[in-house]
């Protein structure tokens, strides 16, 4: 690799638009990689910046970081991935990212009407939940999650 291959932190952090503290953070997290100079300065390939984007798409989205670091670390360190690996990361991908997008939907969608009611009391609410009878079903955001309203009289609603 040469020499003006490598970037500075101050230059992948411009670059990317991470602080400098995400970008160390993300190597001590083993994301990214870097060399050091001899007065130990890091200089990262400036393939890091592929990765960082990456990284920054898939949390935006909500994905977690151990996900993202288990699919980085299917791509080669040395050099920066091709086409096809990078295709290959989006096909194990597209299963989860619809999920999610099912999700986000489902929230967008619920939330709205769960607020737009004016009770904000899940307890008491009489729209979507009669009586708390969600809380025979478990804890948490059941309706949320996926879980059929019901009428206190076991009905749809």
């Amino acid at each position: 690799m040469q020499r003006d291959d490598l970037l500075t932190i101050g230059e992948v952090a411009a670059r990317s638009g991470l602080a400098a503290s995400a970008i160390r953070f993300y190597e001590a997290e083993g994301l990214i990689a870097s060399t050091r100079t001899p007065s130990g300065q890091r200089r990262f390939p400036r393939h890091t910046l592929r990765r960082l984007a990456f990284v920054r798409a898939a949390r935006r989205v909500g994905l977690s970081l151990d996900d993202v670091a288990t699919s980085l670390r299917t791509l080669p360190a040395h050099r920066a991935p091709t086409k096809a690996e990078w295709a290959a990361i989006s096909r194990t991908w597209r299963r989860r990212l619809d999920e999610r997008i099912v999700d986000l939907e489902r929230l967008r969608d619920d939330l709205t009407g769960c607020i737009g009611c004016g009770c904000l009391s899940l307890a008491s609410c009489r729209l979507y939940n009669p009586g708390d009878s969600a809380s025979v079903t478990g804890t948490g955001p059941r309706f949320l999650l996926g879980e059929e309203r019901t009428h206190a009289r076991g009905e749809p609603a």
